[in-house]
């Protein structure tokens, strides 16, 4: 269980990171927001928000279940930008193409992580 714990915590500091840096970097998320998507700069905060606000509720015993649903949630909703990324390696030349496409299975680990470091059973006492 304490590998769990330990999981969690990174996870939830990660994600709370990363949710940050959409508003300290909104022009790096904005240049990969796939161009059918309307209003990309609100789409970018709201992701931001999601993912400091899913990872303050990872970091909570009670809620973890809950945040583990809501990054799984929100990791399915980011994976079309993933794929247009990979399907359009043109318009990302800063970015190797074996990257871009390496992303799409890590996409599916990175949902396991989160589903194991915060799908633990509390017991009653």
């Amino acid at each position: 269980m304490r590998a769990r714990k330990i999981g969690r915590l990174f996870t939830g500091i990660v994600f709370i990171l990363a949710g940050l840096n959409h508003f300290r970097q909104p022009q790096l998320y904005r240049a990969i927001m796939p161009p059918y998507l309307p209003w990309p700069g609100f789409l970018v905060a709201l992701s931001g928000y999601a993912e400091i606000a899913l990872g303050v509720l990872a970091l909570a015993p009670r809620m973890q279940r809950q945040a583990g649903w809501g990054l799984s949630a929100l990791l399915v909703a980011i994976f079309p930008a993933n794929l247009h990324m990979a399907l359009h390696a043109d318009v990302y030349p800063q970015i190797p193409a074996w990257l871009l496409w390496s992303r799409l299975p890590l996409q599916a680990l990175l949902i396991a992580w989160v589903r194991w470091c915060t799908n633990h059973q509390r017991s009653a006492s």
